[in-house]
């Protein structure tokens, strides 16, 4: 089966970007799908998440600067059928080189290709840096599915416009002819707050085709997870947060055809 490639970006930070990749990730390995999560934020917060120390030399920096494969940075996690490439502060220097280099939003399609074509992962997940910079916008040139986290606050809709209009000039520029919005996830809802549901239904509206069912509560496990080094269906497995994120992984199996 091929492997499908989804890039969890926002150009804003504290959006639930990073606990939707982890979660998802691990939701996905608990139905026995084969799932690489890779990590391209240089604050390394997906890294930890999944109880991975940060390692000097452990993650893309090298492959992207030529030296070493994709291959040799993958770690195995302590969850079955999720894997990992970790990132390193030394990836923050990416951003910069990438940009000096020739056909520089296609430097990460260049290292994962490999992995790709391997077949030995129905999901790759990767988790970008909050900003599309050059890492994101490389992740996007090489993803088949963008899915965009959005914090359920009135100022988020603002930068789903602007990222939707970085996804169209990718295609326009033919950088990723077949890159598509493969969803939105409305995270960090409160049901107390009446603008929370506004924003959901003003998504909905908008996006109706687009916007996913499962909606992903803020609640304190949630944020207490991370520094445990477990996922939520690890840390709270009965929770409202893992009950979320599994439901939010049925539908990204149906939508996308995902197969264990």
């Amino acid at each position: 089966m091929a492997t499908t490639v989804f890039t969890i970006a926002n150009q804003k930070g504290g959006v639930g970007k990073t606990t939707t990749a982890v979660n998802l990730a691990a939701a996905l390995a608990e139905k026995k799908i084969h799932t690489l999560l890779i990590d391209l934020d240089p604050q390394a917060n997906a890294t930890s998440a999944v109880g991975v120390e940060k390692q000097a030399g452990r993650s893309l920096y090298g492959p992207l600067r030529g030296e070493g494969s994709a291959f040799e940075m993958i770690v195995p996690t302590a969850y079955e059928h999720l894997a990992l490439i970790p990132s390193e502060e030394d990836l923050a220097a990416a951003e910069i080189e990438l940009a000096q280099t020739e056909n520089y939003l296609a430097r990460l399609r260049t290292v994962l290709d490999p992995v790709r074509r391997s077949n030995g992962y129905r999901a790759i997940i990767i988790d970008c840096p909050p900003a599309l910079g050059m890492l994101s916008m490389n992740s996007l040139a090489f993803a088949d599915h963008l899915l965009i986290t959005l914090q359920c606050e009135y100022l988020a809709l603002e930068g789903l416009g602007q990222i939707l209009r970085n996804l169209e000039r990718l295609k326009e520029a033919h950088v990723n002819d077949h890159l598509q919005l493969g969803g939105v996830i409305m995270t960090m809802f409160d049901s107390r707050i009446n603008l929370a549901k506004q924003v959901v239904d003003e998504v909905r509206q908008h996006l109706p085709e687009k916007i996913f069912k499962a909606v992903i509560p803020r609640t304190v496990r949630l944020s207490e997870a991370p520094s445990f080094g477990k996922p939520i269906l690890a840390y709270d497995p009965n929770g409202p947060g893992s009950v979320a994120y599994r439901a939010l992984a049925a539908e990204v199996i149906e939508r996308f055809g995902l197969k264990a």
